[in-house]
């Protein structure tokens, strides 16, 4: 059952197959093989479990509120305080671009949508600037990936339905990594502005106007105080928190900065629709593969295996990394993890490694694959923006990013107390 469950889901995604229906046949096919077509009927039944919760609300309510972020004009007012306060850096708009997508990664929990919402305002700015078309598409699609570490993160509500654990600690163990990985790509972007003389800088920080564009920003600025405090204040749970920020979404985009009209919402709310029904299909037909796997105890077999193998919690993590690096590649987060994690988590808590840690080096692992070809969904929604931007010149930028980003990875894994130091403050 278990060859066919992989073999199959593996030809079905190199024959382009959506992924989503990829692990729902692949499932099918596993329980055929295995002379339990009478038990096929688990599969619908899974599918219906899956997205039957609670927690999952969150993931079209985060989808949605970043959708009306990104078309409302907040996007606009975050470029523009984070361009008074940082254009006086070394590549000043490659700053401002990095410290803008960690800005609306607290709003809006999706890579791609950070992208976008960005991404459409700092690319062509920094073209115009000086800066070569290639890099500045590759920053804005590595800066997108804080928006999946950075809370809130659809990615950790993904892993913490499957494993169980806080999404509120999960929340909080992804923002020192995701500062962490803003701060690298602003370091890399200052030498190479500084080695190769593009882009201006502003004549250090011009008080008034950066309280003047405070005050137009402070709308925005609120959304993640508000967001988080509620969820770390016990106000409200990570749902109710998601719900709380398309309406306060909407009320700052619609009556303080008038970027869209109600005929906007409609379509806004179609394009959310569309998101989330893609996420919600690919985590119902997971459960089912992740049902087949559990009850085949492939996680039991393979922690035995390894273990077996080697006992050094430092060897097995870093070849951890190297197949999840690789994986995300080619799969898409949300498949990844309803895939992974059943099979990877008793190894890691046998291990003694805290799963909390290990769902933040999960998810720095396989949002990773959203700057990576063949996949690389990053990189094409930034290489849309704008017509000057060339795939292959880009590709080429891109390169080093990752390198720097997978030196955070690596001092995330092998650092525990990075990403849970506000755990433990919050735990007591």
């Amino acid at each position: 059952m278990i060859a066919a469950l992989f073999v199959s889901l593996i030809t079905l995604i190199l024959l382009g197959v959506p992924i989503a229906v990829c692990i729902g046949l692949a499932s099918m096919a596993s329980m055929f093989q295995g002379g339990q077509v009478a038990q096929m009927f688990v599969v619908a039944q899974r599918m219906v479990t899956a997205i039957d919760s609670t927690v999952l609300l969150g993931i079209p309510l985060f989808v949605l509120a970043g959708a009306i972020m990104g078309k409302g004009g907040i996007s606009r007012q975050i470029v523009d305080l984070c361009h008074e306060l940082f254009g006086w850096m070394p590549g000043s708009l490659g700053v401002v671009n990095i410290v803008a997508c960690m800005f609306f990664a607290a709003i809006s929990g999706s890579a791609p949508a950070t992208v976008a919402a960005i991404g459409g305002i700092m690319i062509p700015a920094m073209i115009d600037d000086g800066y070569p078309a290639g890099y500045a598409a590759a920053l804005s699609a590595s800066g997108g990936i804080i928006g999946c570490i950075i809370p809130p993160s659809i990615p950790f509500v993904n892993y913490a339905l499957i494993t169980g654990e806080s999404v509120s600690e999960l929340f909080a163990a992804g923002a020192i990594p995701g500062i962490l990985m803003g701060v690298a790509l602003c370091i890399l972007n200052g030498i190479y502005a500084t080695k190769n003389g593009w882009g201006t800088r502003n004549k250090g920080v011009n008080f008034g106007k950066a309280m003047k564009a405070l005050r137009s920003a402070i709308w925005a600025i609120l959304m993640p105080v508000i967001i988080l405090g509620g969820i770390y204040g016990g106000l409200f749970t990570p749902t109710e928190a998601a719900a709380v920020a398309c309406v306060y979404g909407f009320l700052a985009a619609f009556f303080i900065y008038r970027g869209i009209t109600l005929v906007d919402m409609y379509h806004i709310a179609f394009e959310a629709v569309k998101t989330s029904a893609m996420i919600l299909f690919i985590v119902a037909t997971a459960n089912a593969f992740s049902f087949i796997v559990t009850k085949q105890q492939v996680p039991a077999k393979l922690s035995a295996l390894v273990l077996n193998f080697t006992d050094n919690w430092v060897v097995i993590l870093f070849l951890i990394n190297i197949i999840l690096l690789i994986n995300g590649c080619f799969m898409e987060t949300t498949a990844s993890t309803y895939i992974y994690t059943p099979i990877l988590f008793p190894l890691i808590m046998s291990l003694g490694i805290d799963p909390v840690q290990f769902g933040v080096v999960m998810v720095m692992n396989l949002t990773m694959g959203l700057i990576t070809p063949p996949l690389g969904i990053n990189l094409f929604v930034a290489n849309g923006i704008d017509k000057r931007v060339i795939f292959a010149e880009q590709v080429k930028f891109v390169l080093p990013m990752f390198i720097v980003l997978v030196g955070v990875l690596m001092l995330v894994s092998y650092v525990p107390e990075i990403s849970l130091f506000l755990v433990h403050m919050m735990r007591g």
